[in-house]
């Protein structure tokens, strides 16, 4: 059976992204074929170059431009997009190339914290300012509206008033490291059948 290839997008330090690798590392039918960055100093490439995975960077122009990128998905046969860390929106042409094929993760339970400007930091200050009790992370599918996608998955991690954005950064992203892989892989299987 061929291996299904999926592409890693990328615009950060790439803990999620270097998560994925290993986690399909040994797998017999998911294959990490390349990471692609909108940034050319993003760390992430660093961190898939030193296991061996192709690596490629997106400008905004280049990104939005579908005789640049729909030729590189085909170049490494990608079947399947996973946003790990990726800022840019995803452009139309590659949502349709790719239909319920690109999901993303977002440090927070949507549809709350979700939109323009919410990422990183900004949602862990949101979610901190607004007193919440609890926080966590939303897997769902790309669509050309930000963070508007149907939700896949969701976990959830409590939080204390003493809690700093930090603290709620550090808790969220503990549950990125341990679920959104096996996400993935789930969301592979019903869609591939693997």
């Amino acid at each position: 059976m061929k291996k299904i290839n999926i592409a890693i997008f990328v615009s950060g330090g790439g803990t999620n992204c270097e998560n994925l690798i290993k986690y399909f590392s040994g797998s017999e039918s998911v294959n990490c074929a390349l990471v692609v960055s909108n940034k050319a100093d993003a760390y992430a490439l660093v961190r898939a170059e030193r296991v061996g995975v192709p690596t490629a960077v997106a400008t905004k122009p280049e990104l939005n431009d579908e005789a640049v990128m729909m030729p590189l998905m085909e170049r490494y046969g990608i079947d399947f997009v996973v946003l790990a860390g990726f800022l840019p929106l995803v452009p139309n042409f590659l949502i349709e190339a790719f239909p319920r094929r690109i999901i993303n993760i977002h440090p927070a339970l949507l549809p709350k914290y979700g939109g323009k400007g919410m990422w990183g930091h900004h949602v862990h200050e949101a979610v901190k300012a607004a007193g919440e009790t609890e926080t966590g992370m939303t897997v769902h599918y790309v669509t050309p509206v930000c963070d508007s996608g149907e939700i896949i998955a969701q976990y959830k991690t409590v939080l204390s008033p003493t809690d700093t954005a930090d603290d709620i950064a550090e808790k969220e992203h503990q549950l990125e490291m341990a679920y959104y892989p096996k996400v993935v892989e789930e969301v592979l299987s019903k869609t591939f059948g693997i």
